[in-house]
């Protein structure tokens, strides 16, 4: 049963948003693809500092996810990958929400609005970075039609991320 997806808005993240972010994602099950320990306020307030500049140079970033009632959920957006591993110099696109708010369709709903944004920006294509345990990620990833590119072993922890690409 396809259900219909959920009302969301994007927003450039606040300084406010740091704090959301932080206990949002101070879970977990939230982290476990992602070192899998909680980051310091300090982490959240240099993100959301970076993802604003980002949108003011490029037109795009990490945005701030938020349900119909304005309230935030999460984020989603892309910036581009700066490791010296991986599609190097390329965009990603990117998700995380709030543990509760899982499964309701609001990665989809957002990712999809960023993929309409970033192709009115001009890109010619994104990758996202999934690790290979991260079902859910990997079913978002093909729900938004990328396809499997590349296997890259995680520097940090050793660990297969695969690397999924669409044409904008």
């Amino acid at each position: 049963m396809n259900r219909p997806l959920p009302v969301v808005q994007l927003r450039v993240p606040t300084d406010e948003d740091a704090v959301v972010w932080h206990r949002l994602f101070d879970d977990p099950d939230v982290m476990e693809f992602l070192g899998g320990k909680s980051a310091e306020l300090s982490v959240y307030e240099e993100l959301t500092a970076r993802q604003r500049r980002h949108d003011a140079e490029r037109g795009f970033c990490l945005w701030t996810v938020l349900d119909a009632s304005g309230r935030a959920v999460g984020f989603t957006g892309a910036q581009p990958w700066e490791r010296d591993w991986g599609p190097t110099g390329e965009t990603e696109i990117g998700w995380r929400l709030g543990r509760e708010f899982w499964g309701r369709g609001y990665a989809t709903a957002a990712a999809r609005t960023t993929l309409e944004r970033l192709r009115a920006a001009g890109l010619p294509g994104v990758v996202a970075m999934v690790d290979a345990r991260n079902e859910r990620s990997v079913a978002l990833a093909r729900r938004l039609g990328m396809r499997r590119a590349e296997t890259f072993a995680a520097p940090e922890s050793r660990r297969q991320v695969h690397c999924y690409r669409l044409d904008l």
